[in-house]
């Protein structure tokens, strides 16, 4: 797939970049490999320099980083300026709290004294996606980088200019040519990346198909990997409910991004007597959303991020209905230039349906009317995978009870599941492993390494 900016509004392309060649990738790897060993030592105060910069000139060209991110994959203008805001966020938090974070542990030995301190490890491959153009960068960047370690990142195809605009901002934050590096690169050169031996760890934020492909070749050469793969992640609705606030939170993770986040709310699972109040006002209000140019304050819904992106999605909606789910809202396309696509509500589907385990990655929500708390555990536990989850109840330590029950690697209570600089992001079974963001986040590629002093009288 070529580097293309394709803007999904109406189709048009308007600017393709050449991928690397053999040399240019090599000249990459030269640069971060001649950085790692100054910047791994520097101090932490240089490295938070940097990235507090990068921070601030992210808020300062706010307008131009979003509208980047709009051009290219479609996302409203007021989420891309959110995104915009939220990835310098992430910048500032590892500025602010990375000394505190990897400070040296001390131990308690029975003979001499030893600690731990926190090491780098070098060179960094990421391998990112398309839905949050800049804040998928700023979450595997921010924190590695003030780690001590450089970063390389092949970002997707569909959004070469944010990735040229990410890239930018450190080169003008100050930061070593080398530190952070963007690849324009081919399949086959990310698996010559991953073999590289001066690299010593590999990220990768995308589906599941791709976390096991760059998962096994990470493997294949004992590097350390994280993944955060796809979710389906389970929206809640218990019968004591605040039903207004439940609906209003319920549209805000089925369509921010037009559902292409791997924790929209993909399947609402309600407890009767609530559903057939729910249902009604949420397909109510998801059939009030206005569709147009996402540059546009009055658009409400944007398209998709690609003509590719909702050809699959409706293929998935015909294999759905096909096999016995059942419309309530939309189901098609939109009768208009670019890749828009009715809100949708599909209700009907079971476990006998080939489409019950798979991820819906757009603006369609799977609803569920379930008997009571613990059969909607049951259900919200049937799936492949178990990225985020949430609950709503007026009750929080009902709230509480039934995220311990919930096998994700995040529970929201009131709340749909969302992400901010202070709070750790990952998944369990197929939706991958490793956390970022948090404390967690800056400890995934660092060698925790022992120092231990003997005592002196030469025992043993």
């Amino acid at each position: 797939m070529p580097y293309q900016t394709v803007n999904p509004h109406d189709g048009t392309t308007l600017k393709t970049f050449d991928t690397f060649t053999t040399e240019q990738l090599e000249s990459a790897l030269n640069a971060a490999a001649t950085a790692s060993p100054a910047w791994g030592t520097a101090p932490f105060a240089t490295r938070s320099a940097v990235v507090a910069k990068a921070a601030a000139l992210m808020r300062a060209r706010v307008d131009e980083l979003a509208h980047l991110v709009t051009l290219e994959m479609g996302k409203r203008l007021v989420e891309s300026r959110g995104e915009v805001q939220l990835s310098a966020d992430i910048l500032d938090f590892y500025a602010t709290n990375a000394e505190a974070f990897l400070a040296p542990v001390t131990l308690s030995p029975k003979r001499g004294t030893a600690h731990l301190e926190n090491a780098p490890l070098g060179i960094l491959f990421g391998v990112q996606p398309w839905n949050f153009p800049y804040y998928q960068l700023a979450r595997f960047a921010a924190p590695n980088i003030m780690a001590g370690n450089v970063v390389l990142v092949k970002h997707a195809a569909s959004v070469p200019q944010c990735a040229l605009a990410f890239e930018r901002v450190w080169a003008d934050a100050g930061a070593p040519a080398g530190v952070y590096t963007n690849l324009f690169i081919t399949h086959e050169q990310v698996n010559q990346v991953i073999d590289d031996v001066r690299v010593r760890g590999v990220a990768l934020t995308g589906s599941t198909e791709a976390g096991r492909s760059v998962a096994a070749r990470a493997g294949q050469n004992l590097k350390k990997s994280t993944m955060e793969l796809g979710g389906s992640d389970a929206f809640i609705v218990l019968e004591d409910a605040n039903l207004d606030e439940a609906v209003r939170w319920a549209v805000w993770a089925k369509m921010n991004n037009t559902g292409q986040s791997c924790v929209a709310g993909k399947r609402f699972i309600v407890v009767e007597p609530f559903a057939k109040a729910f249902l009604s006002k949420f397909i109510a209000a998801l059939g009030s959303l206005v569709p147009g140019d996402p540059m546009k304050s009055e658009t409400t819904l944007g398209p998709m991020s690609s003509e590719a992106a909702l050809k699959t999605l409706l293929a998935q909606v015909d294999r759905a209905v096909a096999e016995g789910a059942r419309v309530l809202l939309g189901g098609a396309r939109l009768d208009r230039p670019g890749a828009f696509m009715q809100p949708t509500v599909l209700a009907g589907l079971t476990p006998g349906n080939p489409l019950f385990y798979e991820e819906f990655f757009g603006p369609v929500a799977l609803v569920f009317t379930v008997a009571d708390e613990a059969e909607a555990i049951r259900l919200a536990n049937d799936s492949p995978y178990g990225l985020g989850g949430c609950v709503f109840t007026n009750d929080v330590a009902r709230g509480h009870r039934v995220a311990r029950q919930l096998d994700t690697g995040m529970v929201f209570i009131n709340h749909p599941t969302w992400t901010a600089a202070e709070l750790p992001f990952g998944g369990t079974k197929q939706s991958g492993y490793g956390r970022e963001l948090a404390r967690l986040g800056i400890g995934e590629f660092i060698n925790q390494k022992l120092v231990r002093v003997d005592a002196l009288d030469g025992a043993a």
